[in-house]
């Protein structure tokens, strides 16, 4: 099992950061970073539980086509593997091209993407054939929340 870390790596975090900054109406229902309890059970070797790896919703119609993005991040250096409709692809496996992916989460709605190990503080843009997001958008997707505040004794 690899262990859990409690936070995600920032290339992890980039990609849904970035997505929402270029993409601001996109749905981020199948958006993940860091697993849940079933599915550290379903699959404990998940680079997921590493911080290593992102899923984003695949929203068409609001400009992240997962389709297309599969076939892009294939040139970026810092993907380990991707994941998508009951495909896998890895940059060790090019020649094979897109493989059948065999894991009981066909991934119909969601990109899944591994980040090597040694990339994962790399924020560098992930989507750059998308266009550069607004500047506003921008700060809306770096946003984080404000830690709580303490009540006056």
């Amino acid at each position: 099992m690899k262990p859990i870390v409690k936070k995600a790596t920032p290339a992890a975090i980039a990609v849904l950061r970035q997505a929402t900054a270029i993409k601001p109406l996109r749905k981020k229902v199948s958006d993940g970073l860091l697993p849940s309890a079933a599915h550290q059970l379903q699959n404990p070797d998940s680079d997921h539980n590493t911080g290593y790896a992102v899923d984003l919703t695949h929203d068409p119609v609001n400009g992240i086509d997962c389709l297309n993005i599969f076939e892009e991040l294939k040139a970026d250096k810092r993907v380990k593997y991707l994941i998508f409709q009951g495909k896998i692809w890895s940059p060790e496996r090019a020649a094979e091209g897109n493989r059948f992916y065999a894991g009981a989460n066909k991934h119909n709605h969601h990109l899944h993407i591994s980040i090597k190990e040694g990339c994962g503080e790399d924020t560098s843009p992930w989507f750059p054939w998308l266009g550069t997001p607004k500047a506003i958008n921008k700060v809306k997707a770096a946003i984080k929340p404000l830690p709580k505040k303490k009540e006056n004794q």
